[in-house]
């Protein structure tokens, strides 16, 4: 399919996901100079084929006049004839680089799209290590502070048995104190006769 202005001008690209990529506005202003030179060939080519149909069906009043005239009309047939084969190759010429900018772009778009995907799996690959590594400092720093605080603990209850054994000797010696005051107490009254307890 032959590319035409039309196409240039009617042509829309993909917008680009991450970032904007070439400027909208200087892509479209350089694509409508490309049109506007497009354009101008293609006339110009028209105007050649024109004038060289016309000379060939004879219809150039140059054929009607002198011998140096005619001359003239060859000389611009020979200039004319080059620039025939060259505008119809301009257009070819002018797609091709028109499909090569195309290109260009869409490599250039395609390369900025995975460098940008690789930058965010970079970071988020870095931030995922971060958080990790934040997180296994946090956890040792609590498991350090519940070993310190069962260390507290365990001395405290260490504290605290040797308090109940303490306690419970001087409670039981206290006990068998009494019960001693008790029974020297109950031997000597038992010794005592019970007349003598009445007067």
């Amino acid at each position: 399919m032959a590319l035409t202005p039309d196409d240039v001008v009617t042509k829309q690209f993909q917008h680009v996901r991450f970032k904007e990529g070439f400027d909208p506005d200087e892509v479209d202003d350089f694509l409508d100079e490309i049109v506007v030179e497009w354009r101008k060939t293609i006339a110009e080519n028209e105007e050649l084929k024109t004038k060289l149909a016309a000379y060939e069906s004879g219809e150039t009043p140059a054929a009607a006049e002198a011998p140096a005239e005619v001359e003239q009309v060859e000389a611009v047939e020979v200039v004319t004839e080059a620039p025939v084969a060259e505008p119809a190759a301009a257009p070819v010429a002018a797609s091709a680089g028109i499909i090569e900018l195309a290109q260009r772009l869409h490599d250039e778009h395609v390369a900025e799209g995975q460098a940008q995907r690789d930058k965010l799996i970079a970071e988020a690959q870095s931030q995922a290590a971060s958080i990790v590594a934040e997180a296994e400092a946090r956890g040792r720093e609590e498991i350090s502070r519940l070993e310190k605080e069962r260390g507290s603990l365990e001395t405290r209850i260490a504290e605290l048995r040797q308090f109940e054994r303490d306690y419970r000797t001087q409670l039981r010696g206290y006990i068998e104190g009494q019960l001693r005051d008790l029974d020297s107490t109950g031997t000597s009254s038992g010794s005592t006769p019970v007349s003598a307890v009445g007067h």
